[in-house]
């Protein structure tokens, strides 16, 4: 703004593009507080699924563990080794996008398949230990996706935190100094001018 600008257009000029700036910015901030909530509250969802996978991959490997001993005591170490499947568990991720954070989304499953000539487990405890192991695995799987999934929105979510505190703490108050600054000038220019016109028809009258 130049001089008392409030009688030329850089004055005015300044305030309206000090209005839409600030406009802007508060818009900006609503809409990114809005998506701090929601990456919060799915991270908080996946936090809880990847607790209560968590919860059964361990009771799943306890259970395991326990059949496990049943077994080798009954059948001895071979003959767990002779009943495991050649085959292996194969696991795939399914990835997602929420407000434009890529994440693992969901687990597919696929449990080794024991072909035909391999021996089965030679006692129950050991069929039992199989039927676990597997359980964990899958459990721990799951586990580990949504862990990653509320890890990958945690840290957006901090981003996305910054640049609130960015806008509220900063950038907003000195738009808004400004603003309130162009405005006192503008509207003291204005008063200067009112002076001057009633001064000026004074003279005139005489």
């Amino acid at each position: 703004m130049s001089g008392r600008g409030g009688r030329g257009p850089v004055g005015r000029a300044g305030r309206l593009r000090l209005r839409r700036g600030l406009a802007t910015a508060e818009r900006g901030a609503e809409l990114l507080e809005r998506k701090l909530r929601l990456l919060l509250d799915r991270e908080g969802a996946e936090r809880e699924a990847a607790g209560e996978a968590g919860r059964v991959w361990r009771e799943r490997l306890a259970e395991a563990d326990s059949w496990l001993v049943r077994g080798l005591l009954l059948g001895g170490e071979r003959a767990w080794a002779e009943a495991a499947p050649a085959d292996r568990a194969r696991v795939g991720v399914r990835w997602d996008a929420v407000m434009g954070v890529r994440h693992p989304a969901a687990l597919s499953w696929t449990a080794p398949v024991r072909a035909p000539q391999e021996p089965a487990p030679p006692n129950t405890a050991l069929a039992h230990a199989e039927t676990a192991y597997r359980a964990a695995v899958r459990a721990a799987a799951e586990h580990a996706v949504h862990r990653a999934a509320a890890e990958l929105l945690a840290a957006e979510a901090a981003r996305t935190r910054q640049r609130v505190r960015a806008l509220r703490r900063h950038w907003i108050p000195r738009l808004r100094r400004e603003l309130a600054a162009v405005e006192l000038a503008l509207e003291e220019a204005e008063h200067e001018d009112a002076v001057r016109r009633r001064w000026a028809a004074t003279r005139a009258v005489r």
